[in-house]
């Protein structure tokens, strides 16, 4: 099967530096495995003792996640990091110390289910600014927060907002601002504490070391720069963190040299998807390979090859075809050969669906 190799010891590694990071800025974090998809085996190798020790909390979006991970470190502080579903109030209490919210309803619902557990509840109310995501209108802050204020079972902890994870609104330090003197607003109006303003995702690390947020932004939730080293806001190496820690290795199957256009009546039968070769003409040929995973495993798309003569030419339910062209080096010899492996650097995305992939091999190397 192809391979997802993870390495361990470099991710552990980016989370400590943002660890170090943080705790330099004076600035609280949440570490967000949602990529893992509550693997495991990947929360007992990477949640070691030094590595949580600076951590305030791990989150991820799937109930069955954090119910993993209270398997394998009960211990931990959980964060449910988006609005739950309603008839999940029972699990969100259960399995989460924190959850992310904007309806009342669901914070009611949330606010019984722990009368019923005898115990309290911390949220964080999300504050739409722009994103057209999660997050209650701005005009309706003041009147949410005396409803949920009056809730016995429920200790709100904070207001928080997510930043450029649909339409790729980028962060300001107006916008961070804005959450500030909401806070400010509140506190003033019900004699409340909010202990946490929760500023965002991987894509507002860049402000920080610029010195453009305002210092009373004093958490963040942080999944992609911690595993992949970059920010997606410029998707450049972070505060030289390990970018170099996933690689995908693809077997190839067959290797033959083959005609560049395909011969006959293309119909609708065709349930893949295919590069265009209008431009070539139906004597061509060139060598193709066909790889061991398809549409069903990851997005091509997601995947880039280190060969950059590799180009793509179509892909179905489980195999990808690729050109390799000639296949020959300088020196005559043939380049792959039917056993050889393709390596690829998998994206956020890319590594999201390979983990959740029966048909790949996961390994993890220290």
């Amino acid at each position: 099967m192809a391979e997802l190799i993870i390495q361990s010891n470099k991710i552990k590694e980016n989370i400590r530096r943002l660890s170090d990071f943080f705790e330099s800025q004076h600035i609280e974090w949440s570490l967000v495995t949602k990529v893992f998809s509550g693997d495991k085996t990947f929360l007992e190798k990477i949640l070691t003792d030094d590595v949580i020790a600076k951590i305030n909390s791990v989150g991820d979006s799937r109930l069955s996640s954090l119910k993993n991970l209270r398997a394998v470190r009960p211990d931990l502080k959980t964060i449910y990091i988006k609005p739950p579903a309603q008839v999940y109030a029972n699990e969100v209490i259960k399995y989460a110390d924190i959850s992310l919210n904007t309806s009342f309803s669901t914070i009611k619902a949330l606010d019984d289910a722990a009368r019923a557990a005898n115990t309290t509840h911390k949220i964080i109310v999300m504050i739409e600014l722009g994103e057209l995501r999660e997050g209650i209108k701005r005009d309706d802050i003041l009147d949410f927060y005396e409803k949920i204020f009056n809730l016995k079972n429920i200790e709100v902890i904070g207001i928080g907002s997510n930043l450029g994870c649909m339409y790729g609104i980028e962060p300001t330090y107006d916008k961070l601002m804005q959450l500030c003197l909401y806070k400010e607003l509140i506190s003033a109006k019900f004699n409340k504490k909010l202990r946490l303003i929760s500023g965002g995702s991987s894509i507002t690390l860049p402000l920080i070391q610029r010195g453009e947020i305002p210092k009373e932004v004093n958490h963040f939730r942080i999944g992609e720069t911690a595993f992949f080293g970059i920010s997606p806001l410029n998707n450049l190496r972070y505060n030289e963190l390990h970018t170099d820690t996933f690689d995908f290795y693809a077997n190839i199957i067959e290797l033959e040299e083959k005609n560049t256009v395909p011969d006959g009546i293309i119909s609708d039968a065709n349930i893949g998807l295919t590069a265009d070769y209008k431009s070539k003409t139906s004597y061509e040929t060139s060598y193709k390979a066909i790889l061991d995973f398809g549409l069903l495993d990851v997005d091509k798309s997601n995947l880039e090859a280190y060969d950059e003569n590799i180009s793509f030419v179509g892909v179905t339910s489980d195999m990808l075809v690729i050109d390799i062209g000639s296949n020959k080096e300088k020196s005559g010899k043939p380049r792959y050969k039917v056993g050889d492996k393709i390596r690829f650097k998998p994206n956020y995305m890319a590594v999201a669906r390979l983990l959740n992939s029966k048909f790949i091999d996961k390994i993890y190397e220290e």
